[in-house]
């Protein structure tokens, strides 16, 4: 999520000690990359964790905050953390986490705060090694990624 409301830092805040308490190194908050985006990432000695996170006032129509992570988001979040891992030759085991919490609006106090480790496995690939065949590259802090030289 790009963070522009209150609530959403203040989740993203609590998320990232979430990690932390259970070990992890924060390496990446909000990590852009053209269209694609990830929450957080996080390493510990093994594995590299890309973690989504909902934070919401309330809990609408019963619907948990975690619940909110559709197929859709799954592949978008799949397709960063491919390109992730391979901008930055990861080798560590990746997992995908999502966290959803519940704020309060006016205290900004967490009410409510699940934790799901390993929430999804992809299905496939989204960039394979031929991905980045082409003359077109992707933009990311100044430096095109897969673009072929000639």
């Amino acid at each position: 999520m790009f963070v522009t409301n209150p609530i959403g830092i203040i989740g993203e805040a609590e998320a990232g000690k979430m990690l932390e308490a259970k070990g992890f190194h924060i390496l990446e908050r909000n990590w852009r990359m053209g269209h694609l985006e990830v929450d957080l990432i996080a390493e510990n000695r093994k594995e590299i964790v890309f973690a989504e996170v909902k934070a919401r006032t309330t809990t609408y129509g019963g619907k948990m905050p975690e619940e909110y992570v559709d197929e859709n988001k799954k592949r978008r979040i799949t397709a960063a953390a491919n390109a992730y891992i391979k901008y930055h030759k990861i080798e560590k085991t990746p997992r995908f986490d999502i966290i959803g919490l519940v704020v309060h609006p006016q205290s900004g106090e967490i009410m409510y705060r699940a934790h799901l480790e390993n929430a999804f496995t992809p299905r496939v690939r989204t960039i394979h090694a031929n991905s980045f065949s082409g003359l077109s590259g992707w933009l990311h802090r100044g430096h095109t990624i897969g673009r072929k030289k000639r």
